[in-house]
């Protein structure tokens, strides 16, 4: 996250079309999924997307629900079908699970069940979700090891499971097998700080930039709906939540915009750690500019891939 990836898509899409090469980009982001959540999603300009075809963007409702296993199936026909029409595929953004379940394939698990997942929300609000933590370590305790008490999106899926079928989250996973993979071959290039001081500035800088574009006023406009409230996974993004508890009067300013900064920071660690174990991927130093990435890549592509 604030590292330029889409910066350098955009670049790398430019210089394709420069060479008469169509290409077309394809999201990886779980938030820019979201209609009318612009400001704090970083999503694409209005102008880009006219310039480079954009897929997955603007695709649902805030309170509408949008899984790894939806991801993965749309992407694999949006692959297809961009080759079919003589184009590049490119796949840009920052959602890990996103990209594990391209890579690696989802468990067969059953799928949402909404009333009962909205049983569990309703109460988790009585009962706070550190309550319903330590309910989940009595019916799925290998899940909720690995889960902190106030995951609630994470603690409300595993509990869903368990009510919707009897059987725990961590029983389906171990025993239902794993879908295929991508079932094409990509390279993955990953941008990483070689300097992480200068990642962290960039997210305060970003932060800040989108509080000035008007991130809360954003806010205030999508809370009019009555459908959406502060558990449902796009009110639980990386600033938008922290925005939602400001305007819910439990922070002031300026603990908002640390909170945001901290957790922006927070999801850069994670991408990191899950980035690091890949060993194929192809690393840039996120401390570059733009076009020296990209001179960078065209290098790399030259040298040693083979595209179609």
């Amino acid at each position: 996250t604030a590292s330029g990836k889409s910066a350098l898509a955009m670049a790398y899409a430019a210089h394709l079309q420069s060479l008469a090469i169509r290409c077309e980009l394809i999201s990886m982001d779980s938030a820019q999924v979201y209609r009318n959540m612009d400001i704090g999603t970083a999503k694409p300009s209005v102008q880009d997307r006219e310039q480079i075809p954009h897929h997955l963007i603007d695709i649902r409702e805030p309170h509408e629900a949008f899984s790894a296993a939806q991801f993965e199936q749309s992407t694999k026909s949006l692959v297809q079908e961009i080759r079919a029409r003589g184009a590049r595929p490119v796949i840009v953004g920052g959602t890990m699970l996103y990209a594990r379940a391209l890579l690696q394939g989802l468990h067969d698990i059953p799928g949402a069940d909404l009333a009962v997942r909205e049983a569990i929300e309703q109460e988790a609000a009585v009962l706070g979700w550190p309550a319903m933590h330590t309910r989940l370590l009595q019916v799925d305790p290998v899940t909720a090891q690995r889960l902190q008490p106030q995951d609630a999106q994470r603690i409300s899926r595993a509990l869903e499971v368990f009510q919707a079928t009897g059987r725990a989250l961590s029983a389906w996973i171990e025993q239902a097998p794993a879908l295929q993979g991508p079932g094409f071959e990509w390279k993955m290039v990953a941008l990483e700080p070689s300097n992480r001081a200068v990642l962290h500035e960039r997210i305060a800088q970003r932060f800040q930039a989108m509080l000035d574009a008007g991130l809360l006023d954003e806010l205030r406009q999508l809370r009019l709906d009555p459908r959406l409230h502060a558990n449902l996974p796009a009110m639980r993004c990386v600033g938008y939540r922290q925005a939602w508890e400001h305007l819910d009067g439990l922070t002031d300013f300026d603990t908002l915009r640390a909170q945001g900064i901290a957790a922006t920071r927070q999801l850069a660690k994670r991408q990191l750690t899950w980035l690091r174990a890949l060993p194929e991927r192809i690393v840039l130093d996120a401390n570059h500019s733009t076009p020296h990435n990209l001179q960078r890549l065209l290098q790399i592509e030259r040298n040693s891939w083979s595209m179609s």
